[in-house]
């Protein structure tokens, strides 16, 4: 069951909810049992009103006046949320005014005294969670709507935020929580002769449910991309055009082109949309045999860099042969996940395209331009598919989050380790505790299963405000 919150949730909480820095509006925010009395106490409303006869989700027009000194801070326009619909179904107040920093915190410092104080961060979205408006994994996403780099993650971000990984999480913890039912229910009720769920129909059912959580288990690579973006390492041998490539793709000249080998001795790291995915393309030092110690230095990072790719773009200059840097690359790229690019392709071809194909397994090479364009837009092509962005551009559920990951194999090793006991002939017990260690592994990503730790180290990384 839910662990209990060491954080006052009957308090009244006050926060600045717009980002930091000068803008046209700020808002202000209040949730609690005394919220609209505390605002009240600020506000003298144009129609002469009190706060709290203001009709439900109605927009008023006001002063914010210091109750100190009686001096005017801001127009504001004040909207009431009463509970249970509000956000954080409490009573919730929100105060739109300029949005100069010197404002907003004026009127945060005017609302702050007893009973009301500053919240923590991610403090309205707790409280939702915790009053039971959204689930655990709804309240992650929300911090993913915000964060979003793309409109794929951001798709994503939102499908998660309404409800869709929940609803398939929640639809196989009933289907499991029923089946622990039956079998609980034969291990206290043995001796009245209660018939049990039979064990072939039992083991269908929990092969059923470890297909569907490995189901889930393979869209995290995917979903891990979406909401974080990929990671797109352009390697080769120096002056094939990397950076020309790299530039090219950005759409803007990021990079130093030069006809001078070794130009580029670092890694440069942009992030692009492609294909409505986050991409961070690195251009790389040009792999070769050097003595010069800066180079071996890029070169090594050029390695690391490949190592932790989702997606390899190896250059090659399409108007000449294949020199030996080529062929060491090549052979670094086999079991990498690599397309490989032939550039120059406005230039007389020499590059034995055949030979790089079949070392890389039968690859396809991708001629392109990068002076002209030509073949750029089917390389980019190529690139989010190989991201799966065929599928991840669409709507869909997918596991974005390494704490659900971790749940789920944990579900995944409770629902392996429940076969095996059943094929054994395992006692009720046993099979009783394999099921409710699944049941409680997919209550930990609803949030019907938690500590405070980890409520904490969730709703740390929000932003105050939200």
């Amino acid at each position: 069951m839910r662990m209990a919150c060491s954080i006052p949730t009957t308090d009244t909480i006050c926060a600045i909810a717009t980002a930091p820095g000068e803008a046209a509006i700020g808002v202000v925010r209040l949730s609690g049992p005394e919220a609209i009395a505390a605002a009240d106490r600020l506000l003298r409303l144009a129609s002469g009103r009190p706060l709290k006869a203001l009709d439900d989700r109605r927009v008023a027009f006001g002063h914010a006046v210091d109750p100190g000194d009686g001096c005017v801070i801001d127009e504001v326009l004040v909207t009431v949320m009463r509970a249970p619909t509000s956000y954080t179904r409490e009573d919730v107040v929100e105060l739109s005014c300029h949005g100069g920093s010197h404002v907003l915190k004026r009127i945060v410092g005017a609302l702050l005294s007893p009973p009301v104080r500053l919240a923590q961060p991610g403090e309205f979205t707790r409280r939702a969670f915790l009053n039971g408006r959204i689930d655990l994994a709804q309240a992650e996403a929300v911090m993913d709507v915000i964060r979003a780099q793309s409109d794929a993650g951001a798709r994503a971000a939102v499908a998660q935020l309404r409800g869709g990984l929940s609803a398939e999480i929640r639809t196989l913890q009933e289907r499991l929580v029923r089946l622990l039912v039956e079998v609980e229910a034969s291990i206290d009720f043995s001796e009245e002769g209660l018939e049990f769920l039979p064990r072939e129909a039992l083991g269908l059912s929990v092969d059923e449910a470890l297909r569907e959580v490995r189901r889930l288990l393979a869209t995290a690579d995917r979903g891990r991309i979406v909401r974080e973006g990929a990671s797109v390492v352009i390697a080769g041998r120096p002056n094939v055009g990397k950076s020309s490539l790299l530039n090219v793709l950005l759409r803007e000249n990021r990079a130093i082109v030069t006809p001078i080998p070794g130009t580029t001795r670092d890694t440069i790291e942009e992030i692009a949309d492609l294909g409505g995915i986050a991409v961070r393309l690195s251009d790389t030092a040009g792999v070769r045999q050097t003595s010069n110690p800066i180079e071996v230095e890029g070169i090594r990072r050029t390695r690391d860099a490949v190592e932790g790719a989702d997606v390899v773009l190896a250059v090659f200059d399409g108007s000449e042969p294949l020199a030996e840097d080529d062929r060491v690359l090549v052979a670094e790229m086999k079991g990498r996940p690599v397309i490989a690019v032939s550039n120059k392709a406005d230039l007389v071809q020499r590059l034995e395209v055949d030979a790089i194909s079949g070392a890389l397994g039968g690859a396809k090479i991708q001629r392109v331009s990068t002076l002209t364009r030509r073949g750029i837009d089917t390389l980019t092509n190529q690139i989010v598919d190989r991201l799966g962005g065929g599928v991840a551009a669409k709507e869909g559920t997918f596991v974005i989050k390494l704490r659900h990951v971790e749940a789920l194999k944990c579900a995944e090793a409770s629902l392996a380790q429940l076969g095996e006991t059943l094929a054994a002939r395992g006692p009720r017990e046993c099979i009783a505790l394999d099921l409710r260690g699944a049941v409680d592994a997919l209550g930990e990503i609803l949030g019907t299963v938690t500590t405070d730790d980890v409520l904490n180290e969730i709703f740390s990384k929000f932003c105050i405000g939200k």
